[in-house]
Formats: C-alpha cells, sequence, structure tokens
C-alpha cells in the first residue's frame, strides 16, 4: 500500500470520526434538550385524631385499622379509676347536702343535730384520707415516679375533701343554732352546688366512651389493648375519605401563571386516566425548600411552591398516596 493510499484512509476516518460526533451532538441537542418537564405529586386526605380529655387505660377497641365508621359508632373505652371514685365521693357528697338542706328546711331537731355531727365526722375523715394520698403522690412526684397531673389530681382532691368539711361544719353549726331564712337558702345552694359538681364528673366520665364525630375510614390504631394513654394523646386517627385533594411541589417557573380558581389536567397511573383538578390553595414552601440554580450559567435561585387542588370529578378507589402526574403544559 502506498503512503498517499494510507494518508488518504486516515483522512476518511478522521472526517468519519468527527461527522458522528457532529451527528450524535446534534442528536443531543434537539432531543435530550427538550424533554418535557413533569410535576409529581400524591392524594392526601383530612385526618381526624381521637383523643380523651383523661389520662387511662385502654380496656375494649370496638374499631381495627381499615374499618368504615359513622358519626356516633363507639370506637374505644377507656378505664379512669381516678374518675370513677371521684364521682363516687360527689354523689356521697351531694346526698349529704341535699339530706341537710331538708334537715334545715324542717327545723333542727336532737336527731338532726346527730346526724350534722356524723357527716362532719363522715367529711373529715375523707379529708383526712384524701390528705394522705396527696401527701404519697407528692413523695412519688419527687421520686419522679408520677407525672405532675397525677399529683394535681390528687391535690386537688385533698382540696375539694376540705372544702366539704367545711361545709359539713357549717351545716352541723347551722343545725346546732338554728336554721334561719339565710341558712335554708345557703343550704339550699350547696345542695345545688353538689348536684352540679356531680354533673361536671359524670360529663368528664362520658369521655372514657369514646365515639365518632366524623364519617370516614380508620387510619390507624396508636395504643393497643391494656395500654396507658396521656391526656390528650391521640387514640386513632380517622381519613375523612369525603375530603381528598392532590398535593404538588411546583418550582415557581413551571407555575406558568396559575392562580387559585384554575383548573388543570393530571394523570392518575393508579387509574390509567386524567383527571380534572381545580386549584384552591398555592402557598410558598418557605426558604428550605429552594432550588438552588448554578449561578455561572446565567441563572438565579426559585422558590417551590405548594399547590393544592381538589378533585373536579371524584372516582371510586382514590387513595391517600396515591401519585398524580403534571405536565408542565398543562399548568395553565
Amino acid at each position: 500500500m502506498s503512503a498517499k493510499t494510507q494518508h488518504n484512509n486516515i483522512l476518511l476516518a478522521i472526517l468519519g470520526f468527527t461527522t458522528a460526533v457532529v451527528v450524535v451532538g446534534l442528536i443531543g441537542f434537539f432531543t435530550l434538550g427538550k424533554t418535557e418537564e413533569i410535576i409529581q405529586g400524591e392524594v392526601e386526605v383530612s385526618e381526624f385524631r381521637v383523643s380523651c380529655k383523661l389520662p387511662g387505660r385502654v380496656v375494649e377497641l370496638r374499631v381495627k385499622e381499615g374499618d368504615y365508621v359513622h358519626v356516633g359508632d363507639t370506637l374505644a373505652i377507656l378505664d379512669v379509676p381516678e374518675a370513677n371514685a371521684q364521682q363516687k365521693v360527689m354523689e356521697a357528697t351531694e346526698g349529704a347536702t341535699q339530706a341537710l338542706s331538708s334537715l334545715t328546711d324542717a327545723g333542727a331537731r336532737k336527731e338532726q343535730v346527730q346526724g350534722a355531727y356524723q357527716l362532719l365526722q363522715q367529711a373529715k375523715a375523707a379529708a383526712e384520707i384524701t390528705h394522705k394520698t396527696y401527701v404519697r403522690m407528692q413523695n412519688l412526684f419527687n421520686e419522679g415516679v408520677i407525672s405532675a397531673q397525677k399529683r394535681d389530681e390528687a391535690f386537688a382532691a385533698y382540696k375539694a375533701t376540705e372544702a366539704q368539711v367545711k361545709v359539713a361544719q357549717s351545716q352541723y353549726d347551722m343545725a346546732c343554732n338554728g336554721a334561719r331564712t339565710q341558712e335554708k337558702e345557703a343550704a339550699k345552694k350547696n345542695a345545688e352546688a353538689a348536684k352540679n359538681a356531680v354533673d361536671v364528673v359524670k360529663s368528664v366520665l362520658r369521655e372514657t366512651v369514646q365515639v365518632s364525630n366524623v364519617e370516614g375510614e380508620v387510619s390507624t390504631i396508636y395504643p393497643k389493648v391494656g395500654e396507658l394513654v396521656g391526656m390528650g394523646s391521640p387514640i386513632m386517627s380517622i381519613s375523612i375519605m369525603s375530603d381528598m385533594w392532590g398535593t404538588f411541589n411546583v418550582r415557581e417557573d413551571l407555575l406558568n401563571g396559575l392562580k387559585v380558581g384554575d383548573t388543570f389536567t393530571a394523570f392518575s397511573p393508579a387509574f390509567n386516566k386524567d383527571v380534572k383538578m381545580k386549584v384552591y390553595s398555592i402557598k410558598d414552601e418557605g426558604a428550605y425548600a429552594v432550588w438552588k440554580a448554578t449561578k455561572s450559567m446565567g441563572q438565579y435561585d426559585l422558590k417551590t411552591f405548594e399547590v393544592k387542588a381538589h378533585f373536579a370529578d371524584k372516582f371510586e378507589g382514590l387513595r391517600p398516596g396515591m401519585s398524580l402526574i403534571v405536565k408542565k403544559k398543562d399548568l395553565k
């Protein structure tokens, strides 16, 4: 092979390689650079958390995760021994104050004076017991065994029985001295106050039976039967299936002027179909959700916005967590 032929072959090889590089570059420019941007979101649902005003132990769960519940359905039953004991104390106090009110209306007799005295002794005994209980609770609290709530409940019970001693003492004095009009009125008011106290305790105890205030699906149950739950701690969550929406995190340069009230089309992979959605909220995600641009390329930082949209046409089978896909061109 001559030198000239070799030279021509080398030139042809270089020309072929250069042509291939140019073709690949053009293909990349016209294809890769034109990939349409998409935004992925997901279906969300309103959650209702069931909790109790009192600390207690779960003795029964009437539902399980996945059950559909209606308003008024019983969800869980708790046991609150302290409140049950307090109810008995209040009911006893109510009975005592009602009896003393009747005594003052009828006029004092020897037997009445004796009865008032016995009630006073009963109140003093109750006060002594609650005081000892409070002291024990205070010691346990100092050792870190119980919460401040338990200590405060014992202190409140102690103070309540102290007040009952004062009431019983005044009633006994009234019986000894003879009832006057003002004293009869005071006895009546004390009886009413005791009755109201019983009503308050009964109202609180109704919290031990948790019923549903909403209609939806039980999504999560937190405690097991036999476990303790704190005051206000959630027992379970209910997904309100009638209140679903889609959430999308959209970079501001992809918003295309989108505003509240606008509609757009999203694709649901779970059902392989398009769904119409209507925007009801657009909120700045804050500085933590900034898309950092490459400054050397002449770009700038862009904020991310949380876009929430309701489904224009709801359909069966839609579940929280399902994906929603939106193309940039559809956000307008």
